[in-house]
């Protein structure tokens, strides 16, 4: 079987969002505009209120899956289907807005840290006008690998016994928090079909086989295809491990719209403006 080694490291680009929300964007920057199947990758968050007060105000999406993992802090979502709750250190929200969605994320505090990712996934051409719907996992009911050199949190594949509750996906997802002990090793078999990255969020890491760059925090690694994937410490470390089967259909971006052509951009921001946009 075929080793997994770095393809590329990406330092993520310093950005804003949403009413200047403060983030590291590593997928959908000039460094990598897009990886099939993910269109979007964020790390959001501080310990200054200045830098997430103004959270996410309503806004639209078509055509994508948002995929919302809050490590610190509490945000509370709203949206147009009449969903709301607020998400707390350790829970997911895997939305799939389909044709249409209007939603708010905005933080349930005043002060202190807060934390996260979002992540967005592409959608087949034959699923982005479908209807909006959503998977959240609490932190508390996520399956958790744990032993002595490593803990695993799934919350999409699967490790050893631990199944994420995200199950016949089109992209076959998988995608763990994982934590190791320094000087210790996370082994794990991807399909070689699927193209996948890991980001570092704290730490010192080593991927693969082969020598490379220098890895440390908030870092993106894009790897090659295979099917041995091995992660060494240098530190004690904590990093995402994300991986999918790609779509293979070409894309067209319009802000918070991916579709497959530009004239259905165009249809969708139509159809925002005049008020046909949620079904």
């Amino acid at each position: 079987m075929k080793s997994i080694e770095v393809e590329k490291i990406i330092e993520p680009v310093v950005a804003s969002d949403g009413a200047g929300v403060k983030l590291k964007r590593s997928i959908g920057t000039y460094h990598i505009d897009y990886h099939d199947p993910f269109l979007m990758l964020d790390e959001f968050g501080s310990e200054n209120k200045d830098d997430y007060i103004g959270g996410f105000p309503p806004h639209p999406h078509r055509g994508i899956e948002t995929v919302t993992y809050m490590l610190a802090g509490d945000f509370e979502h709203k949206d147009s289907t009449g969903g709301e709750g607020i998400m707390t250190a350790g829970d997911v929200q895997w939305m799939k807005t389909g044709s249409g969605i209007i939603h708010s994320e905005m933080p349930a505090m005043k002060e202190g840290k807060l934390h996260g990712f979002q992540l967005w996934v592409n959608m087949p051409a034959k699923l982005k006008m479908t209807k909006p719907e959503y998977i959240y996992i609490d932190a508390d009911k996520m399956s958790t690998h744990k032993d002595d050199d490593k803990t695993v949190k799934v919350i999409a594949g699967k490790f050893q016994d631990a199944e994420g509750p995200v199950k016949g996906h089109n992209v076959e997802p998988v995608y763990f928090d994982v934590e190791l002990e320094k000087g210790r090793e996370f082994n794990f078999d991807l399909p070689s079909t699927h193209n996948s990255l890991i980001y570092l969020v704290e730490g010192k890491i080593k991927v693969g086989n082969q020598d490379h760059n220098a890895v440390k925090d908030s870092t993106l690694i894009i790897l090659t295809r295979g099917e041995k994937l091995k992660v060494s410490s240098l530190t004690k470390a904590k990093f995402l491990l994300i991986s999918g089967k790609p779509i293979g259909e070409p894309i067209a971006r319009g802000g918070p719209f991916v579709m497959n052509t530009k004239a259905e951009i165009l249809q969708a921001v139509q159809d925002y403006h005049n008020d046909t946009f949620v079904k």
